[in-house]
């Protein structure tokens, strides 16, 4: 009687097994990924600036969850670090932007060595705003358990959309520049590791 009650669970355990096969997310490898943006002051100056504090993960259905601490703004200049954290990102009240997206079956489903171009639509969240977001990009499916995703070609932030129009003009100011573009270009390039 115990060996055939032990016989139906352990059947039942396999149908189970079979039915939701063991599913392993997605973890961003912070030490290889990289977030960048440009700005351009006074109309010709552009410089390249990054963020070095932000993290991700990746469901196997798809789901995209990138947070970005904004204190972590790294413009190589420790003043203009502060004015960013203080006046533009407000980070004591937004501390972090998020990018939520699914990203399409056909890319999650990439044989070891496939490489696919596409497009992600998603959510970006970033001083209380919450806009859509497109990013074009190339996802190499490197090994069994090693996803790349990096851009194609920029994605156009407008600072306006998100309520920095303010924090663009006071920097503007404090920096007596007679410009500072408010669209600003992103590109990343990141790893997942399962």
């Amino acid at each position: 009687m115990m060996a055939k009650r032990i016989r139906t669970l352990s059947s039942a355990l396999v149908a189970c097994g079979l039915a939701f096969p063991a599913t392993a997310d997605w973890t961003m490898d912070t030490e290889t990924s990289v977030l960048h943006f440009l700005s351009t002051k006074n109309a010709q100056v552009t410089e390249v600036h990054k963020f070095d504090d932000f993290d991700g993960s990746l469901s196997d259905a798809g789901k995209l969850m990138v947070n970005v601490d904004l204190s972590s703004v790294n413009t190589a200049i420790d003043i203009r670090n502060k004015r960013m954290q203080e006046m533009l990102f407000q980070v004591t009240k937004y501390a972090q932007a998020t990018f939520e997206a699914d990203l399409p079956e056909n890319m999650m489903n990439l044989k070891d060595g496939e490489v696919m171009n596409g497009k992600v639509d998603g959510i970006l969240t970033l001083h209380g705003k919450a806009v859509p977001t497109s990013f074009s990009i190339k996802a190499s499916r490197v090994s069994e358990d090693i996803l790349t995703v990096s851009t194609t070609a920029p994605t156009l932030i407008k600072a306006e959309s998100f309520g920095l129009a303010g924090g663009v003009s006071a920097l503007q100011k404090i920096a007596g520049l007679k410009s500072i573009t408010t669209t600003v270009p992103v590109t990343f390039s990141v790893t997942f590791n399962q």
